[in-house]
């Protein structure tokens, strides 16, 4: 399908096209909005055209505007200094905007385009450790650009990958044994072993015996196969496989909460044996080397230093085992490109991976998502010592805040009622707030503006939808009804037409760059664009035919609003 915008701006870079007369290549020139709807709906910027013609901008504008003639959509066109304005019928635009979002519906700003196979891959908790709010951010943004990928045609793999060995792990376990084997276990298991492992995490710092207990512990759980499990190693396997589980489920209890769900669940303790085998493989190759009994692969020319596959000790890395998961994804799963969520620390080690991968040969494209922290005011999170805030109490702080103001403003809902309600409010006020900033831009979680009803925030969006959902029962709104566009004539409906009409481009920009934050600007200026509207033009009480126009614009504006939110992870009440 091609949209309404594509199209008039596909349109008018043809009829400027004809009117230059020349075989220029057109591919880059920019159709934008003006900064001030009196200088038009639509403009050319001609500076493009100045370095392909060389002449003044101003003067192609100028000579442009002569030679296009008015027709169909585009009822006037005006130079202004270097820019060619366009301006469209309202009428004409509204009826062919309105009735593709009511033709569509749900699936409007979708796109049958895309058809690469993505896997993408997000999340990544390490078991033995706290889920913190740093880690939702990750979660929240995997989760919208799943949704978005998904709304551009492409066919995408949600995928989680489980940090469930390593040293972390070792380190909860040594100290479950050590201090609390015999202590009574809390009902929030998770929460425990994030206690214990942050708790480790310092006892072992400051003392070496500990360290080499803990390391021995992971030599044997990495030995395990050849031992086929005996002795000391049987016991450490026992206790990995119950405390896993404990964290498995805690993590699951989160993604419930969130509403997410993933196709395809990788964990590292599956991959560290098949890594070895392919660093075996490249040692004998030669593109891997030993550098004091470590194997490494030397990225020095590439300005990427030496990249460290495997310890001297034999013990396996987060490299070892994302060389295989990499094999798995590209050559099981046969993917086109691998999408990785992870935050800007690890950006030099997967620009090392990436270009290992490029050396052995391997796979297709690889796509790193970068992503800043959630910082408090005592600064950045770190579970290793256990100064975190961790996800589950934050949201529910956040819900018990909006579940008193939703009992405020409807004290005559069952107690059902208004804690679906108010989830559904916490959820928007998180993931809004959330994704509303860039992806390399840090959050600072404000808890009172994230809940804001007439601010930049999830509930505000809802609220208005809300807001909509009451105008149209009062108004017994039905869709279907003969609509007269050409009723739609105040500068304010213009406005909501064409920025109905651009969400499709949002979707496909905020897809294109992997960052839902363009598009959770668009819900808020539509949204405020809405408020505007409903203060100053009357709805219901309008001559009839304006009255049911009006009430089909703001029917659309409804889903591209809901439809806007979905993609960003978060439900709209039907009363607020």
């Amino acid at each position: 399908m091609e949209y309404t915008i594509f199209k008039i701006k596909r349109q008018i870079i043809d009829l400027v096209a004809q009117a230059i007369e020349q075989d220029f290549d057109l591919t880059n020139l920019e159709v934008t909005r003006p900064p001030d709807w009196q200088l038009g709906d639509l403009a050319v910027p001609c500076f493009y055209l100045s370095k392909l013609t060389r002449q003044a901008p101003n003067k192609i504008a100028e000579e442009l505007a002569g030679k296009i003639n008015p027709g169909g959509v585009i009822k006037a066109i005006k130079n202004i200094g270097p820019y060619l304005n366009f301006f469209i019928d309202p009428a004409v635009f509204g009826k062919s905007v309105i009735n593709e979002i009511q033709k569509y519906q749900a699936t409007y700003g979708s796109f049958k385009s895309g058809q690469t196979k993505i896997m993408l891959e997000y999340s990544q908790p390490n078991t033995h450790k706290e889920f913190h709010i740093g880690h939702s951010r990750n979660v929240i943004l995997g989760h919208s650009l799943v949704n978005l990928l998904k709304l551009m045609g492409h066919k995408v793999m949600a995928v989680n990958y489980i940090g469930d060995t390593g040293a972390h792990v070792t380190k909860c376990l040594w100290a479950y044994d050590k201090f609390y084997k015999d202590k009574e276990i809390p009902s929030d298991k998770g929460k425990f072993l994030g206690q214990i492992y942050a708790a480790a995490s310092q006892k072992v710092e400051t003392n070496k015996e500990y360290k080499k207990e803990v390391d021995e512990i992971l030599r044997q759980l990495e030995a395990g196969d050849a031992r086929a499990f005996k002795g000391a190693a049987k016991k450490w396997l026992a206790l990995w496989q119950q405390t896993r589980k404990w964290s498995l489920d805690s993590f699951n209890d989160i993604y419930k909460i969130l509403g997410v769900k993933f196709d395809q669940v990788f964990y590292e303790s599956e991959m560290a044996k098949p890594g070895k085998k392919i660093v075996e493989d490249l040692l004998a190759r030669k593109i891997a080397e030993r550098s004091e009994g470590a194997v490494i692969i030397d990225l020095e020319k590439y300005g990427l230093k030496k990249f460290l596959l495997l310890k001297s000790d034999g013990s396996s890395l987060y490299a070892t085992k994302e060389l295989a998961l990499a094999k798995l994804k590209f050559e099981k799963f046969k993917i086109d490109e691998s999408v990785i969520v992870v935050d800007s620390r690890q950006s030099f080690y997967l620009k090392q991976f990436f270009k290992t991968l490029e050396i052995i040969g391997w796979g297709g494209k690889m796509i790193h998502i970068s992503y800043e922290f959630v910082t408090l005011k005592a600064g950045a999170m770190a579970s290793r010592r256990g100064n975190v805030v961790l996800f589950e109490d934050f949201y529910n702080q956040v819900l018990g805040r909006a579940k008193i103001e939703t009992q405020k403003r409807h004290n005559d809902w069952p107690e059902k009622k208004i804690q679906e309600v108010a989830d559904q409010i916490a959820l928007a006020a998180i993931k809004f707030n959330m994704l509303k900033v860039g992806n390399n831009s840090i959050i600072v979680f404000d808890i009172d503006e994230a809940l804001d009803f007439d601010g930049f925030s999830g509930p505000y969006i809802q609220y208005t939808c809300s807001r909509i959902k009451s105008v149209l029962k009062k108004a017994s709104f039905r869709p279907g009804q003969r609509i007269d566009y050409a009723k739609l004539t105040t500068e304010l409906e213009k406005e909501l037409l064409l920025k109905l009409a651009s969400f499709p481009e949002v979707i496909a920009e905020s897809a294109q760059q992997y960052d839902p934050s363009g598009l959770a600007q668009y819900l808020f200026e539509l949204a405020r664009l809405f408020s505007t509207f409903y203060q100053k033009i009357p709805i219901i009480n309008s001559p009839q035919e304006i009255s049911k126009a009006r009430l089909l614009l703001i029917d659309s504006i409804r889903i591209v609003l809901i439809n806007g939110l979905a993609v960003l992870g978060i439900k709209s009440p039907n009363q607020m």
